[in-house]
């Protein structure tokens, strides 16, 4: 079986994704819905309407394909078997990214050891062509020069003497950015060897940067995520996830993101062993925060005080680290992704603020 005949299309059968009431996630089932698929989305509690009724709502809204809700947990061994059968596709964007008070291990096991269960469910319904790993920019990162840029290339393990002794297994219960970072590319590998092996199915990852843009429902509102961030900004409220809030946010659309895990598994470019980057299509999208807060000051003049990094007479007080630098020129290129453009992105992550009662 060649990799082009594992590309899927809606008559190929439902496709379930996991992890499907978080923010990447439910633009990934509507995507998917809005394109023709019966898509089975796998929450953890079907009991908890904040974060399922936007997914129910989604078969009310004239979509060519249909959403199925169903329940599964990566820390329970075959709890994924019913939502996963005849099953074309799976999309695996659950994960444990240490919003919710996980400890680094906790991280690293939600990121990789547990997804084995994932697999093991996927691999029962024998019917599965295409597994789309949500892996993320984390496991591309590495200590390099400013300006560098980063692409599929990349490893997260690269440059091992740049981490100064830090990138070792003894860290990962320590520090909850490598445990990250190690589980994704250790997932990564780990699929693309387990595909290779059985012959009968691509493995392939999408690996986002910094994702902003609309949310679908309050719950989207995770602390600390970056979306989260531009919230508090639009508050008027100074940018602390990074040192005096000096950052270069290089920015990509969630709709962007979900989109390319379905082009991902449509397409007959796309092998076992692609990854794509979602970062910001063009520079236009690299922004210093003292640049976004401008960029949102310009998109939402209603608003008397944008916040963001230290500034001395109307410049930032101190240099910010040119880095990440990457593009999803790949993704362009061989998925046939269009980005959003960024003002239209950032103007819509503060408006859906508004809708939902949050701004």
């Amino acid at each position: 079986m060649t990799s082009e005949s594992r590309a899927v299309s809606p008559t190929d059968g439902p496709v379930a994704v996991t992890g499907a009431s978080g923010y990447i996630g439910s633009w990934i089932v509507k995507d998917f819905a809005e394109m023709g698929y019966t898509v089975r989305a796998c929450v953890r509690d079907l009991n908890k309407p904040d974060k399922v009724d936007h997914l129910s709502t989604l078969n009310q809204a004239n979509l060519r394909g249909s959403v199925e809700i169903c329940e599964g947990d990566i820390w329970e061994a075959g709890s994924y078997d019913e939502a996963f059968n005849e099953c074309s596709a799976v999309i695996h964007a659950g994960a444990a990214v240490g919003y919710n008070r996980e400890t680094p291990q906790e991280v690293y096991d939600g990121c990789f050891t547990e997804n084995n269960h994932v697999l093991d469910s996927a691999l029962k319904s024998n019917s599965m062509k295409r597994f789309v790993f949500t892996s993320s920019f984390a496991a591309v990162g590495h200590p390099r020069p400013e300006g560098y840029v980063f692409t599929e290339r990349d490893w997260c393990g690269d440059n091992v003497e740049g981490y100064r002794g830090r990138w070792t297994d003894e860290m990962i219960p320590k520090n909850r950015d490598i445990a990250y970072a190690m589980a994704k590319a250790a997932s990564e590998k780990m699929l693309y060897e387990r595909a290779e092996k059985d012959g009968t199915w691509d493995a392939m990852a999408i690996l986002p940067l910094h994702v902003i843009g609309p949310l679908m429902c309050k719950n989207h509102d995770q602390g600390w995520s970056w979306q989260n961030c531009i919230r508090y900004m639009l508050m008027g409220k100074p940018y602390k996830k990074s040192y005096g809030g000096r950052m270069l946010w290089n920015n990509v659309d969630v709709r962007d993101v979900a989109r390319a895990h379905r082009l991902c598994a449509e397409s007959s470019v796309a092998r076992n062993g692609s990854r794509y980057i979602l970062s910001a299509k063009d520079r236009s999208g690299e922004l210093f925060t003292w640049q976004l807060q401008e960029r949102l000051s310009e998109l939402f003049p209603n608003i008397e005080s944008v916040g963001g990094e230290e500034m001395n007479n109307g410049k930032p007080a101190e240099k910010t680290y040119d880095s990440p630098r990457s593009y999803c020129l790949l993704a362009i290129e061989e998925l046939g992704l269009n980005p959003y453009d960024i003002d239209e992105t950032l103007l819509e992550t503060g408006n859906s603020y508004y809708r939902l009662g949050l701004l």
